[in-house]
């Protein structure tokens, strides 16, 4: 009688890319605007350690399925600690989905494309998604309302639930405004602003040097007179 063999070899390791091989951005508008939505955000919530913010990350919702997976360009996960991930593994990191996404669209992105992430978004949990075309200067936006992502008048001004930042669509441009008033910034206009307050800074300070600088001249001044005033017989005092 036969007796059936028992395998004890490991299961096949499941291997999930880290790339998929696509460039982060198609042109400079494009990468520009990825940038700065990811680093605003980032910085707004630099205090916050359970705060997650990545730019252009692999993400697999489904253990088992790295067939199943998307790269927003802009993701942001409320639970889930900072740190460097090669890609955002959903089961790894208490089955917590990005909350907040954003899209910035290049030329090459088509209609089909752009269908196939919302439906990955609204299957996969996201709660906000948020949508421009700089080329256009048209900005759109979805809520979550139970199983489905539902339009919201974003166009003119809008406030993120979550994130707490404004979003004012203008004629000329999009414009982000952190819920303290300070608009999102480029990293050449964070340089510049930069910049100009440390030029400020040492206005200031060389404005006070001369001021302290006057104002021993005018000490040794007084001195030097009250010096001679003695010599004549005459207290200063009097």
């Amino acid at each position: 009688m036969a007796i059936a063999q028992i395998s004890t070899a490991a299961p096949p390791t499941i291997h999930y890319p880290e790339s998929d091989g696509k460039p982060m951005a198609d042109n400079t508008k494009q990468f520009r605007w990825i940038v700065t939505i990811e680093g605003g955000i980032d910085a707004l919530f630099a205090n916050r350690p359970d705060v997650f913010v990545a730019g252009d990350l692999l993400w697999y919702p489904v253990e088992g399925r790295p067939d199943i997976r998307a790269a927003p360009d802009v993701l942001v996960v409320f639970g889930r600690p900072k740190g460097d991930r090669g890609s955002y593994l959903q089961w790894k990191e208490d089955g917590i989905p990005p909350q907040v996404v954003f899209e910035i669209l290049s030329p090459s992105n088509t209609v089909a494309e752009m269908t196939n992430k919302f439906e990955f978004y609204r299957l996969h949990g996201v709660q906000e998604y948020y949508l421009y075309d700089p080329d256009r200067n048209e900005f759109y936006g979805w809520l979550r309302h139970d199983d489905t992502l539902e339009a919201i008048p974003v166009q003119g001004t809008w406030v993120s639930p979550l994130l707490g930042i404004r979003f004012e669509l203008k004629e000329d441009d999009l414009y982000i405004y952190r819920p303290d008033g300070e608009r999102f910034k480029t990293f050449v206009e964070l340089i510049e602003n930069a910049q100009q307050e440390r030029a400020r800074a040492e206005e200031e300070r060389t404005r006070a040097e001369q001021e302290r600088a006057r104002a021993e001249e005018e000490r040794t001044r007084a001195e030097r007179l009250a010096a001679q005033l003695r010599s004549l017989g005459i207290e200063p005092e009097k």
